[in-house]
């Protein structure tokens, strides 16, 4: 009973895949659908324990099974060249799912772009030869799309995608964008803020003129490329959604640190100077203009340093509404980021209480002989140190404590034993000298730490008590920027001062 409980909690605290996604309860079959496609058989081996795999860091091997399984579960004939970026389909019908939930709540005013209510209408930024976002969305949902893109291989590619399959061909429409220079007709939003949005919140700022935004600090923050939006989207034109797959690195250098996939992708599609910060930021400048053009502006974001900063930044061009999810599946961790300008149809209460019993950090600039084991095993003996008592899980890169009065304080004193500690704590004087945990209940605490792996070189950390309704969350949240701080001294390298790729610390 014991352990049906456990997995049954550990399920909850670490979303995977949407429940409406047609792999949350089936997921792909490696050995039927090489039974089934002698193409993809090759690509299938046979583990010690019987199961069928395949080689992840073979790019034939994960462009045959997006095949296959678009071709087996959605009816679609779809193809893109080498050296292209190669989508997964659970992970893209992820994004497409929360669009689908954002669309049908009652945040907004249940209209349709196009007035009829019936017809929802996308826009995919920098669709790609693989079109991934548009097929899905028109043959799951039979939404309307215009994919942009830049590149004549990708525009190409796209169009044949659309066009060998005349069901939903007449449903998507791809748009070339001008690769010309880019005018410089506005800046970037800059700002600086704690706050995790974890639900949506209705957000009371007076919109600031775009002419008085300031740059970000960091001159490889600013955008300069093809369009985005400004310049795409034609007069007149009303879309339900936007959304959007950034380059999330600045160079391909970093996009290549991953040795344990291979997906492919050109420079365009995973590069651009400022990485996905500059780029996403572009979309924000370019929402300041369109307004109400979209109901929802969206993009992936691919750490969570980033996330936060993009969030002050809509805080100051007046958005009215922002909502964020996290995409979890295996040890790879995303985020979904969505605004509007639309007034909301009701009034929005956001609730603190998920940020006490939740919280999380990035180690960016992991160098390269550290790993999440290696992360794992030092929050262990982090808190072991302190004498409290930890059950790790290796497989599932876990670790389930269970601290006392005593452990705790032992921790905000810093008086660990055999740790490492690093130069300085920032949060030494948070409590008074006298007795650091006297106030806090004598009940046990137990939480659990989780490391996800987010893109090469970064790694997502995240503590979330296991019983929510403790009354010691206050010395929950008060240990775990310990633990960030020993973390970062241990394993992060030093930031560059001139490399923008290691200048955003989530805080």
């Amino acid at each position: 009973m014991t352990s049906k409980k456990k997995r049954k909690r550990s399920t909850v605290e670490r979303p995977t895949i949407h429940p409406r996604n047609k792999y949350s309860d089936n997921p792909p079959d490696f050995g039927l659908l090489a039974s089934l496609y002698p193409t993809f058989e090759p690509f299938v081996f046979y583990s010690r324990d019987g199961r069928p795999r395949i080689d992840w860091t073979d790019f034939n091997a994960t462009r045959e099974l997006t095949r296959v399984l678009l071709h087996h579960d959605h009816a679609l004939n779809w193809w893109i060249p080498d050296g292209q970026l190669c989508p997964t389909v659970p992970n893209r019908s992820n994004y497409i799912h929360w669009i689908e939930d954002l669309l049908s709540s009652d945040i907004l005013t249940n209209t349709n772009a196009d007035g009829n209510g019936d017809i929802v209408r996308g826009f995919d930024i920098g669709t790609g030869a693989n079109c991934i976002y548009p097929l899905l969305g028109a043959s799951l949902l039979g939404w309307s799309f215009v994919g942009s893109d830049v590149t004549d291989v990708a525009l190409e590619w796209a169009e044949r995608n659309v066009k060998n399959n005349p069901q939903i061909s007449d449903l998507i429409e791809i748009r070339k964008v001008d690769n010309g220079e880019e005018r410089s007709n506005g800046q970037l939003v800059d700002g600086e803020s704690g706050t995790h949005l974890y639900d949506i919140e209705a957000i009371k700022a007076e919109p600031a003129p775009l002419a008085s935004l300031k740059l970000h600090s960091d001159v490889h923050k600013s955008y300069h490329g093809p369009p985005v939006l400004l310049g795409v989207v034609r007069d007149g034109e009303k879309f339900d959604f936007c959304m959007c797959n950034p380059p999330f690195f600045e160079t391909m250098e970093e996009a290549g640190l991953n040795p344990k996939t291979s997906c492919g992708g050109t420079p365009k599609e995973m590069v651009c100077p400022g990485g996905e910060e500059a780029f996403i930021s572009r979309i924000i400048r370019d929402s300041v203009q369109l307004k109400q053009s979209f109901r929802w502006y969206t993009s992936l974001v691919g750490r969570k340093s980033n996330l936060k900063i993009l969030i002050s930044r809509l805080r100051e061009v007046g958005v009215t509404i922002v909502k964020t999810t996290e995409f979890v599946q295996g040890q790879t961790c995303r985020w979904g980021l969505a605004w509007s300008f639309m007034p909301p149809s009701r009034k929005i209460i956001s609730s603190h209480v998920a940020e006490k019993n939740v919280l999380s950090f990035t180690l960016e600039g992991l160098q390269r002989k550290y790993s999440a084991i290696h992360v794992l095993e030092s929050v262990e003996s982090f808190f072991c140190s302190a004498g409290a008592s930890c059950k790790s899980n290796a497989s599932a890169f876990t670790i389930d404590i269970t601290a006392s009065n005593d452990h705790c304080d032992t921790i905000l004193k810093n008086e660990l034993r055999d740790v490492d500690e690093p130069a300085a704590f920032q949060y030494k004087q948070v409590m008074s000298n006298a007795s650091c945990c006297s106030h806090l209940p004598l009940n046990d605490l137990s939480f659990r730490i989780s490391v996800f792996q987010q893109i090469p070189g970064t790694l997502l950390v995240r503590g979330s008590l296991q019983h929510k309704e403790s009354p010691a969350a206050g010395a929950f949240s008060l240990m775990f920027p310990r633990l960030e701080e020993f973390l970062k001294a241990k394993f992060c390298r030093e930031k560059a001062p001139v490399d923008g790729f290691y200048s955003n610390t989530a805080r």
